[in-house]
């Protein structure tokens, strides 16, 4: 089919399905000006280049095909609450997704959190405007985790974006983990900087010359800081959204203490947080274990994390670390101290953080083919009320319950909002709020109106329930917690079904081929490690070891390792991982 053709034919199906502005990859935009080019549609046709026409015809083949059912394109009721004045109807746009999880799954990812308003692609690679969507889930465990390090007697407190070269490249071992990432500033405005200044990839090497300082004597102890921030690692390739990005926000607390016991037992109370956070909140389970000495932070003395598991591709994600870093940065920075026993000693210090990632990952264990599906506790609207009023009904008395429920839902602390656009069906509504994962819908019409009741839709099941309103508060709690409970339990099915225990090379190949995250004895040797990642390095990517689990199984007497063939001291997970 010619391009002229091509554009004739969308144009026609255009006009008669009111399909809007189409938006094309890479920003490039099929414009609502091109009705204006019917008597020369050549000039209009280097808009739309190669790779456009396969979604094009995808795009009209699923509005012809919605439309044709009489679902999301059904017009809403026109009459306004106030009276029988006719307002413009929009052009309703397909909701749906071009891509399904199972069988696309990068593409559904992008799709899934650009459509349900996460984020907005910038015009520099990596980088992403975080939308009020993203921020309040970001907010809520924000102000969850604050609180409970403030119970530790943990600070806020924010230290410079920009660092000296002299001082990056002091701890040689740790700087050398992130150099390849650390992007630099060497002009001001056409003037090249004397010495150039790095942007923080993370800020052990911006803190610490001033811990030297504030520390003099066991008094001082412990110092435990954390700031909430951004950072900035630079040079990667293939950049996600929230997964592997260019800036991202987290918070890093970092610590130091007179004896080694105190940083081990905070790095612990961290790690319990994390899995809070990922638990409880995320509704995502998480194993916390012990990373290998070739995974560990870059001049740290152990690391401990969260690790979660993506069973649609088979990959392990790091969730949140908690290192101890021993006295390494206290040896490189002077961070000294005159003990009770008037004896100079060095400080035992921690780092841990989380970011921003955690987003990505509930995207990625919770969202389906409807869109994104957010945990009650995290949502920042956990209930939409949307009135459905039909032709010659009570649409004020139906607003007005809608408005009621709504302020009945508020005000026993529930995150409740309504939709009253009146040139939006209900259907589209529908579809809307589905995209963006509010866990719970209230649908309110003329019979539940007659009969003091709200229709609930629950959004992780599809589950249609109705209730009275005088038991409205304590059954929308109740189905919330309900949901809250089986995203988890759901994500943990999938997750464990993931695991495979292996004690053999060959097993252990073929679970890697299944894209299972893999339980194996392991003999802790750092040869062996990278042994394994060679011999698996695949289109795939190599297999590495996730963690060490704090609960570990029986290793009976005699287990071999199953990559050395020597005598395993340990469980490691290992698995392809982002």
């Amino acid at each position: 089919m010619t391009r002229t053709r091509l554009l004739s034919l969308f144009l026609a199906i255009r006009s008669h399905f009111q399909i809007p502005v189409v938006q094309f990859g890479q920003g490039r935009i099929l414009s609502q000006n091109l009705t204006d080019a019917a008597d020369n549609p050549c000039s209009q046709i280097p808009i739309l280049h190669g790779r456009h026409y396969l979604f094009l015809l995808r795009y009209l083949w699923y509005r012809s095909k919605s439309t044709m059912a009489g679902g999301e394109a059904k017009k809403p009721n026109a009459k306004l609450a106030g009276g029988g004045k006719k307002k413009e109807v929009k052009k309703e746009t397909g909701l749906g997704l071009s891509n399904r999880k199972e069988d696309n799954f990068g593409e559904w990812y992008s799709e899934v959190v650009v459509n349900g308003e996460m984020i907005e692609y910038y015009d520099i690679s990596g980088c992403y405007i975080l939308r009020p969507w993203a921020m309040s889930i970001w907010e809520v465990m924000q102000k969850f985790f604050d609180a409970e390090i403030k119970k530790l007697k943990i600070k806020n407190c924010y230290f410079p974006l920009f660092v000296s070269p002299s001082v990056l490249q002091k701890e040689k071992d740790h700087i050398e983990g992130f150099a390849p990432e650390v992007a630099w500033v060497t002009k001001s405005g056409e003037t090249d900087l004397e010495v150039p200044i790095a942007i923080r990839p993370t800020s052990e090497t911006v803190m610490y010359p001033y811990y030297s300082k504030w520390i003099r004597g066991h008094r001082d102890l412990p110092l435990k800081l954390n700031q909430w921030c951004n950072v900035v690692r630079w040079e990667f390739s293939n950049p996600t959204p929230f997964i592997r990005s260019r800036e991202f926000l987290w918070q890093e607390g970092h610590t130091a203490f007179a004896t080694k016991e105190e940083a081990d037992a905070e790095v612990l109370d961290i790690l319990e947080l994390y899995r809070r956070i990922y638990e409880e909140y995320l509704a995502i389970p998480v194993i916390k274990g012990k990373k290998s000495e070739m995974e560990k932070f870059a001049g740290g003395l152990y690391t401990t994390s969260v690790e979660a598991f993506i069973p649609n591709t088979g990959r392990g994600i790091q969730g949140a670390t908690s290192h101890c870093l021993g006295q390494n940065f206290a040896k490189m920075f002077e961070i000294n101290f005159e003990n009770e026993k008037g004896e100079k000693a060095m400080v035992w210090q921690n780092s841990w953080a989380y970011s921003t990632r955690t987003i990505g990952v509930m995207v990625m264990v919770h969202g389906d083919d409807k869109g994104l599906l957010l945990p009650p506790k995290v949502a920042s609207v956990q209930v939409i009320v949307i009135p459905v009023p039909y032709k010659d009904a009570d649409t004020q008395g139906i607003f007005d319950a809608c408005s009621a429920t709504v302020d009945a839902l508020c005000e026993s602390g529930i995150r409740a909002e309504s939709d009253f656009r009146d040139n939006y069906s209900p259907g589209w509504k529908y579809s809307h709020w589905e995209m963006k994962g509010v866990p719970l819908r209230i649908e309110i019409g003329p019979k539940d109106l007659a009969y003091n009741q709200v229709r609930v839709v629950r959004r992780d099941n599809s589950t249609k329930i109705d209730i009275p309103r005088t038991d409205l508060v304590n059954q929308v709690n109740e189905i919330l917690n309900k949901i809250q409970q089986n995203l988890f339990d759901v994500a943990k099915q999938k997750r464990d079904a993931c695991i495979q225990v292996i004690k053999t090379w060959d097993e252990f190949v073929e679970a890697l081929s299944q894209r299972k995250m893999i339980l194996a004895p392991w003999c802790d040797d750092e040869e062996v490690e990278k042994d394994v990642k060679v011999r698996t390095k695949g289109e795939m990517g190599a297999a590495k070891t996730l963690c060490s689990p704090f609960d570990q199984l029986e290793l009976p007497e005699g287990t071999k390792c199953f990559a050395s063939g020597r005598p395993a001291t340990k469980w490691t997970y290992w698995g392809r991982s982002y």
